[in-house]
């Protein structure tokens, strides 16, 4: 497919007042990428530093939520685009435009009848991995019933949820799974959310939870407060996307399996680079892979309920960035401790100076993939006493230095 205003490295040449010497003109790229949530954020930060690195470029953004316009693109001069299509106006607009475009999840979306967009490359998350991690992390807390919560009609839903179910099935489990309504009537949150709190209410407790996304995760952690259901002792919750600000604001706040969207713009972007440059004319995909559980407090649980253990549980993670050791948590929960490592194996099948340095290093991976901070700083702000016992940690538990970690998920 040959594009108009495709020139090499995507800049079309201008002739400078200076005849002696050709300036390059930036190529001029349309986002059509939703700025209110952290996934779309994630994309924009990548491709902005893609662009930092081997522009500058101009971009065409609207800040807002999904509903996105396109501009004018040959009035606009526009060389690329690069957009989530959530109509099918847009869609069609996207394909007139006939330039190089990138389209997100247009695959894992709701199907819109338009072959020309067969042609385009898109970015893709990896649902079916992502809902492995949540199900190995709820296993991981003791957990052995399961329900999954998803959205109507979204393929990335459905995907999320097999891989979920996959996962589970592996170590002889299942999950419930909420059905959502089908008539469009009864899909607003005002009038579903009877039908979700009835479902949650008769689910067995306690129960181990996947929601298919940070939103739909706040609706459920809503919905669990007017059941009664008590988060997270009777009811664990894991959403998808960790968009620190929905999950930091949920009450109790949303643990979530990260998506490594930083990374995903970036290839993106040099993706776009190519086809705008002609260096690649076959449509490609770029995968957007899960790096981990996010954990916060609605899954800082377990499924054996202790209020002792719960308690020792929750003092490890609010404590766990200060220089804290297991005879801290002792006093914390008066007792011996010899009896509450004794619980704390019954009930987490690990003892608290493991825990400890899980939570530990669970830190560490998030400061490696979400900050700049010096490997130092990090480990002071994870709890180590030290950069090499960081390292020695981390190696241990990760399969990997904090170094290479950070490289392999910062670019």
């Amino acid at each position: 497919m040959e594009y108009e205003g495709a020139g090499s490295r995507g800049r079309r040449p201008l002739l400078d007042t200076d005849d002696s010497f050709m300036a390059l003109k930036p190529p001029k790229v349309a986002l059509l990428i939703e700025t209110s949530r952290g996934y779309g954020r994630g994309m924009l930060r990548g491709i902005s530093r893609y662009a930092r690195h081997h522009g500058p470029w101009e971009f065409y953004i609207t800040p807002g939520d999904f509903a996105q316009t396109l501009p004018l693109m040959k009035q606009w001069g526009g060389d690329g685009i690069i957009a989530r299509l959530e109509t099918e106006a847009v869609a069609r607009e996207v394909c007139a435009a006939n330039v190089p475009t990138i389209i997100l999840d247009v695959s894992q979306n709701i199907p819109l009848d338009i072959p020309d967009l067969q042609r385009f490359s898109e970015v893709v998350s990896d649902s079916n991995e992502a809902g492995r991690m949540a199900a190995e992390h709820l296993i991981d807390r003791g957990h052995t019933q399961f329900a999954y919560v998803g959205e109507y009609g979204r393929l990335w839903s459905r995907n999320r949820e097999m891989g979920f179910r996959s996962a589970l099935q592996k170590h002889g489990f299942d999950a419930h799974v909420y059905e959502p309504p089908t008539d469009g009537d009864l899909r607003s949150w005002e009038r579903e959310q009877a039908v979700l709190i009835q479902w949650l209410a008769d689910l067995p407790k306690p129960i181990g939870m996947m929601a298919c996304n940070d939103d739909r995760g706040r609706q459920v952690l809503d919905a669990c407060r007017r059941a009664g259901v008590k988060v997270p002792l009777e009811a664990a919750l894991v959403g998808v996307d960790n968009d620190e600000l929905l999950c930091e604001l949920a009450m109790p706040p949303l643990s979530s399996v990260a998506l490594n969207s930083d990374a995903g713009g970036y290839r993106a972007a040099a993706l776009l680079d190519d086809l705008m440059s002609g260096r690649r004319r076959k449509p490609q995909r770029v995968t957007v892979e899960p790096i981990g559980v996010v954990e916060r407090r609605s899954t800082q649980a377990t499924a054996q309920y202790d209020p002792d253990v719960a308690e020792a549980i929750l003092f490890i993670h609010d404590h766990a960035g200060q220089n804290i050791g297991v005879d801290d948590v002792v006093k914390h929960v008066k007792m011996s401790r010899r009896t509450l490592e004794i619980r704390f194996r019954d009930v987490v099948g690990r003892s608290p100076y493991h825990e400890l340095q899980r939570v530990r290093v669970e830190r560490a991976r998030r400061l490696l993939m979400e900050t700049d901070l010096p490997i130092p700083r990090v480990a002071a702000a994870a709890g180590f006493s030290s950069n090499a016992y960081l390292s020695q940690v981390f190696q241990k538990w990760v399969g990997k230095t904090p170094s290479r970690f950070r490289r392999e998920h910062r670019t």
